[in-house]
């Protein structure tokens, strides 16, 4: 078995791995070894409590699962994104709390008098008592990555795990708004077992990772139908880009929800309500547009943050990941509010009332003592094309395209992040011909949503669907107009896919697409550090998944120039 004794840490999960090739000293991300060694704690100790739930379910046939156990282990999972959550002493209060629903799950299975199943008899090496964080820093050691010593059988097992890490983090965004399903919860719980079963093959796990992109729609679309049913269809939205003079609420990451929360317990506050980085899409749906002080956008993708949140002035609220560790001369350490997985040390956290809904006062009260923001920049974006919207337009657009108007579409989607190298979108996007339009979704869109790229018979040549998570609007976009056009194969489409990825949501969003069926998608602005040369091999061979190269060749190699 090998593992950590050489290195602090390990990871490679996220685009900016050290070298392409691992972390093994701190995160590039900013994670100490401590909590990179903790996360692989709490990744096995979800394995452990879904170990037993497995077996309850089987012995109770499903009647004593629970949305607790089910929540414990999306939250674990979506705990360990890259930038959720670094704080050490939150991580191990979860550690924690999973070994006691996994003593309470083990002990009424025995109960019942079930002979337990030792399949997965060597998740058990962490029976043992808590005592001390160095205590738990030592026993994580043994249950990383490294623990595969197959450089392939591993490679698999963690291209299935970050792809579960992005399922679940979906899952929970829809199960805040109340939509739940069970055969997703009991497909992560089965296809993360399945990490730890020596007996599964190459191509077994090859198997399970597609049927991961199959859930992966599934996921997505249950979160869609979530935010449609509760907010409406995302429709056509100018985005103000300025400043008022009132004091404001900068809310940060993906989750809904709590965007709704906020401007409820902020109306007639005399506190503005502003957007950062994902949470941009909020403005596109109706049921937020009531809010009259919910005022505009601020700043950029979530790697600005350092610098943007000091100009902002007022406290920020992190809904999900995407935070990058402060400078040790930052200012607004004292303003900055975590809720669901993230935290960070020394943040507060969001307070939560007797009956369990968030409690926003502390932030608001804050904010109508703080300056209002600083101009950062103004004007205005335009979004909102998520796909109902664009099926609505479908008509024009195949009209366009009949006529060559429109020659080409290319799906942008996906992450920004901090190295030079991603200026290559911006570039690219400059780039394209005139007859092309972009399809996005993600923060990817930061490379380019504020350029000056036209329009195309009124149709802009940037269309926004939306979050990360809106990808899967994307998908359903370009079915339709294979159905509009007639033809048998997605691939026939004139669509192009030249995908940004950072973290572990674009690894479902990429394995959906291939469950889907779309092939030749080029991901950049590397290829992910944790596919081996024979993983990467057979993604090749089968999906033509590739990388990029420069903006000339690329443009040309894609038939664009």
């Amino acid at each position: 078995m090998c593992n950590l004794d050489n290195k602090n840490m390990f990871c490679y999960q996220c685009q900016e791995t050290a070298k392409g090739t691992g972390c093994e000293i701190i995160g590039v991300c900013g994670k100490t070894a401590t909590t990179a060694n903790l996360q692989d704690l709490l990744v096995w100790t979800a394995k452990l409590v879904g170990n037993y739930n497995s077996q309850l379910k089987k012995a109770t046939n499903g009647l004593e699962s629970t949305d607790l156990i089910n929540r414990y282990i999306i939250n674990s999972l979506f705990i360990t994104i890259t930038n959720a959550n670094f704080d050490d002493e939150a991580i191990v209060e979860e550690i924690k709390k999973g070994f006691i629903l996994r003593n309470n799950l083990k002990n009424r299975l025995l109960e019942l008098n079930v002979t337990l199943d030792e399949k997965f008899e060597n998740l058990e090496l962490l029976n043992y008592e808590f005592s001390t964080l160095e205590d738990l820093e030592r026993v994580s050691k043994s249950v990383g990555i490294l623990r595969t010593e197959n450089e392939d059988i591993r490679s698999l097992r963690e291209l299935l795990t970050y792809g579960l890490k992005g399922m679940a983090a979906y899952a929970e965004h829809a199960m805040n708004l109340g939509k739940m399903d069970s055969e997703i919860f009991n497909f992560i719980e089965e296809a993360l077992l399945a990490t730890s079963d020596d007996s599964l093959s190459g191509d077994e796990l090859t198997s399970l990772v597609l049927k991961t992109g199959e859930f992966g729609v599934k996921a997505m679309a249950l979160l869609d139908g979530a935010n449609t049913s509760k907010y409406g269809n995302p429709e056509i939205s100018k985005v103000n880009l300025g400043v008022g003079t009132n004091p404001g609420i900068l809310i940060t990451g993906h989750d809904l929800k709590d965007l709704e929360d906020l401007l409820e317990q902020s109306k007639d506050s005399g506190v503005d309500i502003y957007t950062h980085s994902e949470m941009l899409p909020g403005h596109y749906y109706p049921a937020f547009k009531k809010y009259s002080h919910f005022v505009g956008n601020y700043g950029n993708a979530w790697w600005k943050q350092v610098e943007e949140f000091e100009t902002f002035n007022g406290p920020i609220l992190f809904t999900t990941n995407c935070i990058v560790p402060p400078k040790k001369t930052s200012t607004y350490n004292d303003r900055v509010f975590t809720a669901n997985a993230t935290g960070y040390p020394g943040w507060k956290k969001v307070k939560i009332d007797n009956n369990g809904k968030k409690d926003f006062s502390d932030i608001i009260e804050m904010a109508k003592k703080c300056k209002a923001p600083q101009e950062i920049e103004t004007g205005e974006i335009i979004g909102g094309f998520a796909h109902n919207q664009v099926i609505a337009l479908a008509d024009k657009i195949v009209d366009a395209v009949k006529s060559g108007s429109i020659k080409n579409f290319v799906v942008m989607a996906g992450c920004d992040g901090r190295s030079s190298s991603r200026n290559y979108y911006t570039d690219f996007a400059k780039e394209l011909p005139m007859d092309s339009v972009i399809l996005t979704a993600g923060c990817a869109k930061y490379k380019y949503n504020k350029l000056n790229l036209g329009d195309i018979n009124g149709i802009p040549r940037v269309l926004d669907a939306g979050q990360c998570n809106d990808s899967y609007s994307l998908a359903v976009i370009a079915l339709t107009l294979k159905d509009a056009f007639g033809l048998e194969d997605i691939n026939d489409l004139p669509i192009t896919y030249n995908i940004a990825w950072y973290e572990q949501k674009a690894v479902i969003v990429l394995l959906a697409l291939l469950h889907l069926g779309v092939k030749n998608i080029h991901i950049g602005p590397t290829l992910p550090g944790f596919l081996s040369p024979n993983v990467a091999k057979v993604l090749v061979e089968n999906f033509g998944l590739a990388g990029i190269t420069t903006v000339e060749e690329d443009l040309n190699k894609f038939g664009l120039k």
